[in-house]
């Protein structure tokens, strides 16, 4: 018999309530960096998997008053999810895609997918070095592992022109930044 068992079974935690799913939402943004819909997103989950008491509560106004008490900001939060991403060496695609699903609004994703593109070769190049890729690889690929390298880049989000730039690249001889 093992000492979970001893205990007796495990009790579902009460139903949510106002002032429940307030704290839920303070605990979260102690805990993480987030976006509203990203908050608003994990309300709702907590909603759906513990239940409600009381008078009903929207998740989106509960994120809402943490972003009007400066808990959350959108607009921090791309930049910061972007710089990350492109620090990475992931491309403009990936890091829209990625904005989109935090649920941040177009007037945040705008400024970050900005810099992404204009940024688009360095991250490349950063990736590439990581992969040892194009100018970073010991020796010219083969037809076949060119294939493999331009697929990784395409899949970190860089666009097909980016992409064969830096796999077409001798070893050795890095792209100059536009």
């Amino acid at each position: 018999m093992t000492s979970s068992s001893t205990r007796g079974p495990r009790r579902n935690p009460p139903p949510l309530d106002a002032g429940a799913l307030e704290r839920l939402a303070l605990r979260y943004v102690e805990r993480f960096a987030t976006s509203r819909g990203k908050l608003s997103d994990y309300l709702a989950r907590k909603i759906r998997e513990r239940g409600w008491d009381g008078a009903p509560v929207d998740p989106r106004d509960v994120a809402q008053r943490m972003a009007d008490a400066g808990y959350v900001d959108d607009r921090s939060f791309a930049e910061q999810k972007g710089a990350a991403l492109a620090r990475r060496g992931y491309g403009a695609r990936r890091v829209a895609d990625t904005l989109r699903a935090a649920g941040l609004e177009e007037e945040d994703r705008a400024p970050v997918l900005e810099e992404a593109r204009a940024t688009a070769l360095e991250s490349a190049l950063r990736l590439a070095r990581r992969k040892r890729i194009g100018p970073f690889a010991a020796v010219r690929a083969d037809s076949r592992e060119r294939e493999r390298h331009l697929a990784a880049l395409l899949r970190a989000g860089h666009d097909p022109g980016t992409a064969r730039r830096v796999v077409d690249s001798a070893p050795g001889d890095i792209p100059e930044l536009d």
